[in-house]
């Protein structure tokens, strides 16, 4: 790794030297534009719009919009000129329960390396905020930007992390969170009972970015010249659930079989945890399909009346055809006198 930042971390009177480095780094497969035809990267030119003419890097300054075309210039000069104390120091303001600080506010993380003479120091400060299970809120400048930061212990490496400004934080404006939604005791034991039932040791080493590595395969197809293999069709989403507890009872038994473990009535738990307030969708779900069968027994007997019926109608056809017998034997009568 490559230090990004050299400076001290203020510590009361205490002074510690110390290197900083990026503790993360992206993993994301890059590309660029290229043309379709032939291959060529396309590049983009810095061209003024006012005289039209390509500005190189030496002649960019920044500028800061005032509205209505007017522009005010500032030079790497004027950034020099404002006082940054914090710009080669971490100065520590205060210490702080971890737990008080909402990870919202995180931003990058950066590790820091003691650099010189000032490793003991440096393992002092580490070890005393490990003991104290707190983090030190600190300021530093970084990028001629002064941010707030906190300094925590990771794998015996002090991490920096920059945070945002409280007001860099937006807040939420949603319909919803001013409509009154009811939830009732079994649903809340059902919720419950799923959160348990997939509860687990976090281990980021068991998650794996599998888009990437499938468009890595893709890649390495295309370079080898392969045949490339369309990678199989994803599940479809789950359609909307009509009854809350019947989906949650659905998710706990396929969480709890996932998991090796033996099905178990996690509704009827649900129902005894809420006291019994109400009956749940499922139990009334159960009374509708016995009232659906009770009448059900009758139907043989129906079925059975049918089949006589045509039998009766079979008679009827037997009598007809004897009446019509009957009118025509006077008729061959007359013929044979």
């Amino acid at each position: 790794m490559r230090a990004i930042w050299k400076g001290a971390v203020s510590f009361g009177l205490v002074s510690i030297a110390v290197k900083l480095y990026s503790a993360t780094e992206e993993k994301d497969i890059r590309f660029h534009q290229v043309h379709r035809a032939d291959g060529g990267r396309i590049r983009y030119k810095r061209v003024c719009s006012v005289c039209g003419e390509e500005v190189p890097y030496d002649d960019i300054a920044k500028g800061y919009d005032l509205g209505g075309g007017e522009m005010v210039i500032l030079t790497d000069e004027d950034f020099a000129d404002l006082p940054l104390t914090t710009s080669r120091a971490i100065d520590v303001l205060e210490f702080v329960p971890a737990e008080q600080v909402d990870p919202i506010l995180y931003n990058r993380a950066y590790y820091l390396e003691p650099e010189g003479a000032a490793t003991k120091p440096y393992v002092l400060l580490r070890d005393a905020l490990a003991d104290s299970e707190r983090v030190a809120i600190v300021k530093v400048a970084l990028r001629q930007r002064e941010q707030l930061a906190t300094l925590r212990v990771r794998d015996g490496v002090l991490v920096l992390n920059t945070m945002l400004w409280p007001d860099e934080v937006r807040t939420p404006n949603f319909g919803f969170l001013d409509e009154e939604i009811t939830l009732r005791p079994p649903e809340l034991a059902m919720a419950s009972s799923l959160i348990d039932s997939m509860a687990g040791a976090f281990d980021p080493d068991a998650y794996t970015d599998d888009y990437r590595a499938a468009l890595q395969e893709v890649i390495d197809a295309k370079v080898s010249g392969r045949e490339i293999v369309a990678p199989p069709e994803a599940a479809p989403a789950p359609a909307a659930a009509v009854d809350l507890m019947a989906a949650l009872r659905a998710s706990v038994e396929r969480a709890r079989t996932a998991r090796g473990e033996a099905p178990s009535d996690a509704a009827a738990a649900a129902e005894e945890a809420a006291g019994g307030a109400e009956p749940t969708p499922i139990s009334a779900a159960k009374s509708a399909k016995a009232a659906k069968k009770a009448p059900a027994k009758k139907a043989p007997a129906k079925k059975a009346a049918a089949k006589k019926e045509p039998a009766k109608k079979t008679a009827a056809k037997k009598t007809t055809a004897k009446k019509a017998a009957a009118k025509k034997e006077p008729t061959r009568a007359r013929k044979s006198a």
